[in-house]
């Protein structure tokens, strides 16, 4: 009797635990939401219009930006005098890369249109994890820089991970990690988030955005504009509309 209830013991402690970090994850998401704008002023988003600039490789080049909430996403970027143009839909993804030795549309690798059909969204993978079908764990605690961040790590529906580090005291992301196929290779991509600053819509974003590829190269973000539920055409997403 006496090791049954030391087994029941273990059994409620365990369960205890278990729903213990239920509730922590299910917190920590509720305040990030908050953080970000909350779910009220999401969900009158239908689309985002930006204008941004880029270091890329000690050079500066611009950016635009576009999403037309669970149509599509569009960036064209003019880096070095040469148009590239990235664009993902809800059903594939293209896109123009000189740099690569074409100028001409083609058909996006099935491993980068997974790891970024989340684009075409205007509301983040962790603030609408449960109704796009992802999978979400609070890993624990890990330090980035000088905060002890939240460690959340998100499973898509096509079995891409990444993990998301919340600052316990802002709760915005600081970073974000996740591996990227590049050109048939692995490579960790890490994203780091600054310059948190409320827009005219409620929602709160990073003006500042640094990306790490595997440390062979580094691509700095700064958002210069900022518009909400613009209206969109469709058409931009068809291959090879070079047009925003």
């Amino acid at each position: 009797m006496k090791y049954l209830n030391l087994s029941l013991l273990a059994i409620g402690l365990f369960v205890s635990a278990t729903i213990s970090k239920a509730q922590t994850l299910d917190e920590v998401i509720a305040k990030y939401v908050s953080a970000m704008g909350g779910k009220e002023n999401m969900a009158k988003i239908t689309s985002v219009y930006m204008e941004n600039t880029l270091q890329v490789m000690g050079q500066e080049a611009s950016s635009t930006s576009v999403v037309l909430n669970g149509k599509g996403s569009k960036t064209v970027s003019d880096v070095m005098g040469q148009k590239m143009v990235q664009c993902y839909t809800d059903k594939s993804g293209w896109m123009i890369n000189p740099m690569m030795g074409s100028s001409e549309p083609g058909d996006m690798p099935a491993e980068q249109y997974n790891a970024g059909k989340s684009s075409i969204y205007t509301v983040d993978p962790l603030s609408g994890w449960s109704e796009r079908g992802y999978k979400v764990e609070l890993v624990g605690k890990e330090k980035v820089g000088a905060v002890e961040a939240f460690k959340i790590k998100l499973v898509s529906p096509e079995n891409v991970t990444a993990f998301y580090y919340i600052d316990p005291a802002t709760y915005y992301p600081v970073q974000m990690t996740m591996t990227v196929d590049a050109g048939g290779q692995s490579m960790n991509m890490t994203t780091n988030f600054s310059d948190y600053r409320k827009t005219d819509a409620g929602i709160v974003i990073p003006f500042s955005t640094d990306v790490d590829y595997g440390g062979q190269f580094n691509i700095t973000l700064k958002t210069k504009k900022i518009e909400y539920n613009k209206n969109i055409d469709p058409a931009i997403f068809e291959k090879g509309n070079m047009s925003l």
